[in-house]
């Protein structure tokens, strides 16, 4: 098997050379670019294919085809470190976003046993959803009272009086009955067990293999479910199994549509991929929503969600609006975020300091429509910029009373504080 690691917007020769992987290896990886729904046209979205190189782009994970996994990790700053060292911190940066936009507590002991060096993303995200599923199981199994119907030939629960005066009434020596029986045999032991199928075939780590066949036989009794089939809408989490919540969130990554099994002929392949976009904007309105729990102020993601303009004759919306984060106190618009997943550079002679036009038009039609004084681009931090991570600019929208600022957040892991003085707390 051969394994790859690049940082996005890098590049994977293939054809001759040392470092190459072989051309027939690159089309593979193509193809499996090409079926994700990340993809996009022809899978650009994840891969380019060059005349003499693949080229990552701003898509993140993991790609495996026959004989070769490639996996492609964002471009986080991990100071005085270098090649396997650097690509461990940086996937431990990665699970770190990936846990606190899907709202998981796996900072502790588990973050600690994965092999963040050896190992590629998939292979710590599986490690990581086999320890904690191993965990929950030497607990116990979570059972529910299920409705039962049968004919039997004693009385249990109560008596279907229509089924027992109509179907049986020729044969007095049973009884209809529905009666309520406590079974594991649930969605959500569906789910955890058509994860563990699906992560044995697809794992090539034996420890992981090893845990895997492990729950693969504590669930030998429960129905095998395709994920397509699986009714996620129907899953009910209360105080009763509340603790397998985070498990339920790991499995619903490696089953949904950001990770697919795709067949061409003899040719097999994965992926799990994420688009670094959005998933910065979820980490940051996480975040952020943890940082102001128990204040007066609220956040919302994706919220909003006004029209530019009306219809004159209607009086019907056209062009909606979605700012990325709204921070409300007491229901009114303080603060509007625009998460930008890209590194934003200081030029001494670029007055508009590698602030793009487009988004500034955006931010002003904002401002406009949300009747909000305080806009913030918010971009990652990295070593390129001579300050700490904070505040880069302010400016003053002309003929309005309106404030423009553009900042940056440190990936390694803020502080609530932190979070509060990155966006700026007090000025809204």
């Amino acid at each position: 098997m051969i394994r790859r690691t690049v940082l996005e917007w890098g590049s994977l020769p293939y054809g001759e050379g040392d470092d190459a992987i072989p051309e027939d290896a690159a089309d593979r990886l193509v193809a499996v670019a090409r079926a994700s729904p990340l993809g996009g046209k022809d899978g650009g979205r994840i891969l380019t294919h060059g005349r003499r190189a693949l080229g990552a782009r701003q898509v993140v994970g993991v790609l495996a085809a026959d004989g070769i996994a490639l996996e492609i990790l964002p471009k986080i700053d991990v100071p005085d470190a270098t090649g396997a060292t650097a690509h461990g911190q940086i996937r431990q940066r990665l699970v770190h976003m990936l846990a606190v936009a899907l709202d998981l507590d796996i900072a502790a002991g588990p973050m600690t046993e994965l092999g963040w060096q050896k190992e590629t993303l998939l292979e710590i995200l599986i490690g990581l959803f086999a320890r904690k599923l191993a965990d929950e199981a030497r607990k116990g199994m979570p059972r529910r009272y299920l409705v039962h119907e049968g004919d039997l030939t004693a009385l249990r629960g109560q008596m279907d009086v229509t089924r027992q005066f109509t179907t049986l009434i020729a044969r007095p020596d049973r009884l209809a009955c529905r009666y309520d029986d406590l079974s594991p045999d649930i969605l959500l032991n569906h789910i955890m067990k058509a994860a563990v199928e699906r992560l044995i075939r697809v794992t090539a780590s034996a420890e992981n293999q090893r845990r895997l066949r492990e729950l693969a036989f504590f669930y030998a009794d429960i129905r095998s479910l395709r994920p397509s089939a699986l009714a996620w809408d129907s899953l009910i989490l209360d105080r009763t199994n509340s603790r397998w919540r985070e498990l339920v969130e790991l499995a619903r990554l490696l089953l949904g549509d950001r990770f697919q099994t795709t067949s061409r002929g003899s040719q097999n392949g994965f992926s799990l991929t994420f688009d670094m976009s959005r998933l910065f904007e979820a980490y940051v309105a996480r975040s952020l929503k943890r940082a102001f729990s128990g204040t007066e102020l609220s956040v919302h993601a994706q919220g909003g969600r006004l029209y530019c303009l009306e219809d004159a004759e209607t009086g019907a919306g056209r062009f909606m609006t979605k700012p990325d984060i709204l921070v409300k106190r007491k229901g009114r618009v303080g603060l509007i975020i625009d998460t930008k997943w890209k590194r934003i550079s200081r030029v001494v002679d670029d007055p508009k300091q590698g602030v793009s036009q487009a988004d500034v038009y955006q931010m002003m039609a904002y401002s406009q429509l949300y009747e909000c004084s305080e806009l913030l681009l918010l971009y990652p931090h990295h070593r390129g910029l001579s300050a700490e991570a904070g505040e880069l600019s302010i400016h003053s929208i002309r003929n309005t009373s309106s404030w423009l600022r553009t900042g940056t957040v440190d990936l390694a892991g803020i502080s609530h504080q932190n979070w509060r003085e990155a966006v700026g707390f007090g000025r809204f």
